[in-house]
């Protein structure tokens, strides 16, 4: 940030003002729009045939859908990390990264509850959740923690968005014409007052503390989902901690992804720095080291004990059909990045890039591996069920929904680019003064 300190306020507001897309942009909502529509396409054959398009049946009954679900969990879990914790320790260079997390987190956790009303099968069937929901069930925990959640991160969200919409509605430029109805709307009422900013400061500090706990009970709660049900794999203790460190780590490497890609579709080299990839670095190979020792805990202990049914899901996992994808993903999701980010040259942008990409890819595949072999490896053995009982691959409509679910969170946190300022400007401005 040191080189945007020096920058003036009009060279400020021009740089991070909202931009029109290019062709590139253009190609690139299109290409999302299209995989969304074919995921539409797919979801209406499932509503219209039912759950039988896809290849789940009596023992794997939760498949891609709701490893698309603890994916997107996850990921929005960034947004505690960078808006709440790090400001909560008035950590400064974190503030150009502050609306990149929360868009993802707004993002991510929307398509959360969608995929999980998808993978219901019957979606005029989830009132029955609210009207006779069940306090002992962790199915209602999950719904109210998750409500609650993306309540919260969009105040956190909206609020430090107010000083900036103030400066959208006084600007003339032509790429936020279209939406000054949108910014009337949101923020016509904020004048920047010493009321309004005390006001505001203080529900964000109240936001930014609530927050913490909620997003460590949604991936608590959620962990609980499986550890409650009785399965090789998920009877476990550790499971609450072992997935919100993986969220962490696999939020903070979205994070890196888009630093990236806006720095160079929108040259913000002066606002995100070498030394915010630098810095972020050293988060993700803590939160590598973190994650590596709970996956280590995870698998250790049911390994020394060996009981019968741990036993054979074990060897699946180590030695047999799934260990090619299972060393893949902690090879992919951990070790390689965490040994790239050790080296100063490797927290450069592209190296980071990179090791971004992979984390979050070896993300989405560690909760596929999560949910699947478990399900194949049920503790009443499987008699008497036919061939496709006992393998599990998504049919093409699954795969369909859950690449539309992706690039419907992508198009989000796109569109809201477009419309509001990614690195924020009022605040950007207030620190150039402080310093």
């Amino acid at each position: 940030m040191e080189k945007a300190l020096k920058i003036p306020d009009e060279q400020i507001i021009a740089d991070l003002l909202p931009r029109k897309f290019g062709k590139t942009g253009q190609l690139w909502v299109g290409l999302l729009m299209c995989i969304c529509l074919l995921g539409v396409y797919a979801y209406y054959r499932q509503l219209r045939y039912g759950l039988g398009v896809t290849a789940m049946r009596d023992y794997v009954s939760w498949g891609l859908y709701i490893s698309n679900f603890v994916f997107f969990v996850a990921i929005s879990l960034v947004g505690s990390l960078i808006t709440a914790i790090l400001r909560l320790a008035n950590v400064k260079w974190s503030t150009p990264l502050t609306r990149i997390a929360e868009m993802i987190a707004i993002a991510a956790i929307m398509f959360a509850a969608l995929i999980i009303i998808i993978d219901m099968g019957r979606p005029e069937r989830l009132l029955n959740v609210f009207v006779h929901g069940r306090i002992q069930s962790p199915i209602i925990w999950d719904v109210v923690v998750i409500t609650t959640y993306f309540f919260i991160s969009f105040l956190l969200l909206y609020l430090p968005l107010l000083p900036d919409i103030k400066i959208l509605l006084s600007s003339p430029s032509a790429a936020t014409r279209p939406f000054q109805k949108l910014y009337r709307v949101m923020g016509s009422f904020w004048k920047g007052t010493y009321a309004q900013t005390l006001i505001s400061d203080k529900a964000i500090n109240i936001l930014c503390i609530t927050i913490i706990p909620v997003a460590f009970g949604i991936h608590t709660v959620t962990s609980w989902l499986f550890a409650t049900t009785f399965r090789p794999g998920w009877d476990s203790t550790n499971f609450g901690a072992y997935f919100i460190s993986g969220a962490f780590l696999a939020g903070s490497g979205a994070v890196v992804v888009a630093m990236f890609v806006v720095r160079k579709a929108y040259q913000m080299d002066d606002y995100i720095t070498d030394d915010h990839f630098d810095k972020m670095g050293k988060i993700v190979v803590l939160l590598a080291l973190v994650y590596l020792y709970f996956n280590i805990s995870e698998y250790l202990l049911p390994a020394f004990k060996m009981k019968e049914d741990e036993e054979a899901h074990l060897k699946e996992l180590f030695v047999g059909d799934w260990a090619v994808k299972f060393w893949t993903t902690i090879l992919v999701s951990m070790i390689l990045p965490m040994l790239l980010l050790l080296f100063k040259s490797g927290r450069k942008p592209l190296p980071m890039f990179i090791a971004g990409i992979m984390i979050v890819t070896g993300a989405w595949f560690k909760r596929y591996i999560i949910v699947v072999p478990s399900m194949l490896h049920p503790f009443l053995p499987m008699h008497d069920v036919p061939l496709s009982y006992k393998s599990y691959f998504p049919s093409w409509e699954e795969w369909a929904i859950a690449c539309g679910s992706l690039a419907g969170g992508m198009l989000v946190i796109t569109l809201l680019v477009r419309i509001f300022p990614i690195v924020p400007i009022h605040e950007t401005m207030v620190e150039k003064k402080a310093n």
